[in-house]
């Protein structure tokens, strides 16, 4: 993929410095939640009642400050943990910024077309756990979207994981990931996400769940069709491949041996596959939709 010299969104926001590496609190509790746990762990209520006592003295003493204890956790400063950015990851940074510009050219001109405005998102770079809007983040669940800030997360060492254990490297496939969370932002800003997760608790909700990453994969398909300028051999191999191994049918099989249908939320690879190729024949929003026809001809 040709993307050195293009140019990179400002829509980006650089978190590496204060997530990587955090010592202290955990991202699920302050520093006082914590401690009233061992408390009540060790010496029960009464000790509760003790200990609250006790910080409600130093705080009239202005010894104390109690909303700082009950801040939910993070780090010490970010200043105790410095940065260290290798050469391979700032190109990454400045890759996923040229990718994210693309999708923002695309997607203006595609709301544009149907008369409607775009709001580009944000894309949060970080290093091991965030906080969002959704609730805490980590690295383990891969690249994600929240809808509550309009944010896009990414801890660029997914890439790492994306080539090794998923066997699906290269630039193209990289982008492939943005692109396809970019969609689950197009489908906030046009209403299709909020329509899915009001059928939550639906004994069907996982087949919307389904449908709803199809589309965000056809959406990544639009993006690579308006991307064509810039392919080189090989690119639109390497998406469909990491596509193919991102499936629900894949992963089931490599995690646990066998694949259970009712259980996916993501689709199978054959279907990430076609719907990321319809987008990618299109070129436009229109024919995305994966809502309509019967589920087990997705």
């Amino acid at each position: 993929m040709q993307w050195k010299g293009r140019r990179g969104s400002d829509n980006v926001e650089d978190r590496r410095a204060s997530t990587g590496g955090q010592v202290g609190s955990s991202v699920s509790g302050g520093i006082g939640v914590n401690l009233i746990m061992m408390i009540a762990s060790r010496f029960g209520f009464k000790g509760i009642i003790i200990a609250v006592i006790g910080v409600v003295i130093l705080w009239r003493l202005g010894i104390v400050d109690p909303s700082q204890l009950l801040q939910e956790g993070g780090a010490t400063s970010s200043s105790s943990v410095p940065m260290v950015e290798t050469a391979e990851e700032k190109e990454l940074y400045e890759f996923v910024r040229v990718v994210l510009a693309g999708t923002e050219e695309l997607w203006t001109e595609e709301f544009a077309r149907v008369g409607r405005e775009y709001e580009p998102p944000t894309l949060v770079v970080y290093r091991g756990v965030v906080r969002t809007a959704c609730g805490g983040g980590s690295a383990a669940m891969g690249p994600f979207y929240c809808p509550g800030d309009r944010k896009v997360y990414i801890d660029l060492g997914f890439y790492d994981e994306l080539a090794q254990t998923f066997q699906a490297p290269g630039d193209f496939a990289q982008a492939y990931v943005i692109a396809h969370e970019v969609g689950h932002h197009v489908q906030n800003l046009l209403g299709t996400s909020d329509k899915v997760n009001a059928m939550r608790g639906r004994p069907d909700y996982n087949q919307y769940s389904v449908r709803l990453e199809l589309q965000a994969d056809y959406y990544a398909g639009v993006w690579a069709n308006h991307s064509r300028d810039y392919l080189e051999k090989g690119d639109i191999e390497e998406a469909m491949r990491a596509a193919n191994a991102i499936g629900d049918d894949a992963i089931q099989k490599k995690s646990q041996g066998r694949v259970v249908p009712h259980a996916f939320t993501h689709g199978t690879s054959d279907q990430r596959m076609r719907w990321f190729k319809k987008g990618l024949q299109s070129g436009s929003i229109e024919g995305g939709d994966t809502f309509s026809g019967d589920y087990e001809s997705l």
